[in-house]
């Protein structure tokens, strides 16, 4: 008796434990809460810490924090007609967890709808702007266009859009070698014309240089004629001189230089008269006037 008494006992303390252990539920600073009775919300907790709640009502708990929502790759036809290829993300919080409860339930579930509004809103945003605006200070002011317009379709979500991010925003591939070809050949362009206008003005600069040397050259051409015509003027005037003091020994002397320059080799021949003048000196003496000997 004692015994079946104290099993009882035994099961009677362990269901009030148990039920005593479904009363207490703890919040921490990263979670907030809804609990539910019977299907039907009765508060909202957020402050962390060991809280009490009826054994038949339920905790539903949600983040605090920021959550993630990365979206895929986009394919956006802007203004200018030119496709790019965009990858974005946004970060999006639970402000209110009833509405987040009733609407969608869990974060999945809201993943997957928030990711479609993300892409839409891209696409319109971005499609209405030319491709230079995003690459340009426009940028971030696009991507506060996007958050307001996704706000505006999660207003009944019980969510926030806190941040919109464009990580990527570039040409399709096949786009961008087409661009960079353009590109290469403008700048092959643009090499070949400053080649063209270098070889002028090598030209240009070669040509003057080649007048100037031709002036320099005709300038000294001039004066060493000047200066040789002075030279032969002034051997001349030497020359004069020097024959109206002694006329007998300069007509000597330039014969003597004339048969130097005749018989130097010793292979000359020359055929003269006896009488010649050329050979008057060849006679007895000098200034002789005799019949000269040939040699």
């Amino acid at each position: 008796m004692n015994r079946r008494v104290g099993i009882a006992a035994a099961v009677s303390a362990l269901f009030v434990l148990g039920v005593l252990f479904s009363c207490v539920y703890t919040i921490y600073q990263t979670q907030q809460a809804l609990i539910v009775q019977f299907g039907q919300p009765k508060a909202i907790v957020r402050d962390p810490g060991l809280h009490f709640k009826l054994p038949y009502q339920q905790v539903n708990y949600f983040d605090r924090r920021l959550l993630d929502l990365d979206a895929k790759s986009e394919e956006v036809i802007a203004q200018d007609k030119k496709r790019i290829q965009v990858d974005a993300f946004a970060r999006w919080r639970i402000v209110d967890p009833l509405l987040f409860y009733q609407t969608q339930y869990s974060q999945d579930q809201a993943i997957a709808r928030l990711t479609p509004i993300l892409s839409s809103n891209i696409r319109r945003v971005l499609g209405s702007q030319n491709f230079a605006a995003m690459l340009s200070a426009r940028r971030s002011e696009l991507m506060h266009d996007i958050r307001d317009n996704m706000n505006a379709d999660v207003k009944g979500f019980g969510i926030v859009v806190v941040d919109v991010r464009i990580s990527k925003a570039d040409l399709p591939p096949e786009n961008s070698r087409a661009i960079y070809q353009r590109m290469q050949k403008e700048r092959q362009r643009e090499a070949a014309e400053f080649r063209a206008e270098g070889d002028e003005t090598a030209q240009r600069i070669r040509a003057r240089a080649e007048r100037e040397a031709i002036v320099i050259k005709a300038e000294a051409t001039r004066e060493s004629s000047i200066l040789r015509g002075e030279g032969d003027a002034e051997k001349t005037r030497v020359l004069g001189e020097a024959y109206s003091q002694d006329p007998n020994f300069f007509a000597f002397y330039r014969s003597m230089m004339a048969y130097q320059d005749t018989f130097a080799d010793g292979s000359g021949t020359v055929v003269l008269s006896p009488s010649s003048d050329f050979l008057k000196y060849f006679g007895e003496g000098p200034g002789a006037s005799g019949p000269a000997k040939r040699k």
